[in-house]
């Protein structure tokens, strides 16, 4: 520094400065100016430094952990203050290194550079610690942590991080950002095939979460990738989901998006799960009630109803045609078949472990090599697994009971105990012929 220059400078100091060093008998150089300037600017940043890491952030995070208010406390649990401070102690040492230092000087350009990199780091920092934050508060909000937002945090983080190392070069090189934001085009290929699968898993959050398509703590069946199970994790890249066996399945974001996966939150949320669930009936066990079955089906109190009123519409109409009813092809009669499915229906309407506000009937599907299908087509009252796997099987427990009791004979392939059953009975039969 000239003495010009010094002297110009020395006049800009606080008149109190030139006091001090003169009754101290210090004769004012650059180099004893500028290490107080630096002294200065250390006792400054200790006294700030103590001022809001020891004052006023402790005074914050007091009144935090007192207050009921979630967003208070997930504030103040992470690190959101203590990088903010250390910001604005950057920001006032680099106010102070200006007010203090000679612009020509080695020191001001070296502090200037560390504050500014300072600046950008704790500035990068403190965004991470709000996206933090937010995604701490949005886990206590129902309706938001249906969100996939940890991904599109993830997905910001590395759109900052990118940013802040392009302010980073910038800083070191002493060239303006938007230079280095404008060479960024012509690596844009480059970039895509390096951050290939965040570029994908973000396009895949991000209409994962516009969409509504898939949310921690949904029901994924997704069998390309041998998942079943609760979504536990949706982050930039990958989704983890725990299979009913606790086994963790990992499925790229994008997936999701170019695949087709089963989602079973409807389900979940409605209230009620589906049962559809076959019994083949021996189409040779098919026949039309006589009088006595009749007479005996219609004591059963889920059937007294149906009875009355189909065997009073069945009567009128045989007469009004003054049909033959000797011969059994003519006019309309009940069938086994037919009474048996309006029982199931009945009982059905009368189970307590049914939806009465969902889906509900019996039907026949088309007969087959293995007999005719009657199908169940209901919903349980209750999506736990284990209680409606109990109602499930109850049901079925009663069907298969009461099947003979209309005359009808189930379907299955012969068992080895029907081969060797008819094996004897053959035996017996040449034995017996022989004699």
């Amino acid at each position: 520094m000239d003495p010009e220059n010094f002297n110009e400078w020395l006049a800009s100091l606080p008149k109190g400065t030139e006091a001090v060093l003169h009754s101290f008998n210090i004769t004012p150089t650059p180099l004893i100016s500028v290490g107080i300037a630096l002294g200065m600017i250390l006792v400054i940043a200790v006294i700030t430094h103590f001022l809001l890491h020891k004052g006023l952030r402790v005074f914050l995070e007091r009144g935090a952990k007192k207050s009921q208010k979630i967003w208070k406390t997930a504030l103040h649990d992470g690190p959101l203050f203590q990088r903010v401070a250390f910001t604005i102690q950057a920001v006032l040492i680099q106010v102070q290194a200006k007010l203090w230092l000679d612009p020509e000087t080695l020191s001001l350009a070296v502090i200037s550079m560390v504050t500014r990199l300072w600046i950008i780091l704790f500035s990068l920092l403190t965004v991470y610690a709000i996206l933090d934050a937010l995604l701490d508060i949005s886990r206590q909000n129902r309706s938001l942590r249906e969100l996939p937002l940890r991904g599109i945090f993830q997905s910001i983080k590395l759109i900052t991080a990118i940013m802040a190392m392009v302010f980073v070069a910038s800083t070191i090189i002493g060239k303006s950002p938007v230079i280095l934001f404008s060479g960024l085009g012509a690596m844009t290929a480059v970039l895509m095939l390096i951050f290939k699968d965040p570029i994908m898993g973000l396009v895949g959050g991000i209409q994962l979460s516009a969409n509504r398509m898939l949310s921690v703590g949904d029901w994924l069946e997704m069998p390309k990738y041998g998942a079943n199970g609760d979504v536990i994790d949706v982050t930039l890249t990958s989704v983890k989901v725990q299979n009913w066996d606790k086994t963790i399945t990992t499925i790229p974001t994008y997936a999701l998006i170019s695949d087709s996966f089963k989602n079973w939150r409807g389900m979940q949320e409605s209230g009620g799960r589906r049962i559809m669930r076959n019994i083949h009936i021996d189409a040779t066990s098919v026949y039309f009630l006589s009088e006595e079955q009749i007479a005996c089906l219609g004591k059963a109190s889920l059937l007294t109803e149906y009875m009355d009123k189909r065997l009073e519409e069945i009567n009128r109409h045989n007469t009004a045609q003054e049909l033959d009813m000797t011969c059994p092809i003519n006019g309309r009669r009940l069938t086994n078949l037919g009474t048996f499915r309006a029982y199931l229906d009945q009982y059905l309407r009368n189970h307590p472990g049914i939806h009465q506000g969902m889906t509900m009937m019996v039907r026949q599907l088309e007969p087959g090599a293995d007999g005719v299908p009657i199908q169940i087509y209901a919903f349980a009252n209750t999506t736990a697994w284990v209680e409606y796997e109990g109602i499930q099987s109850d049901i079925f427990d009663h069907v298969l009971a009461v099947v003979p009791q209309f005359g009808l004979r189930l379907h299955q392939t012969p068992t080895g105990h029907d081969i060797r059953a008819a094996v004897s009975s053959l035996e017996a039969l040449k034995t017996f012929s022989s004699e």
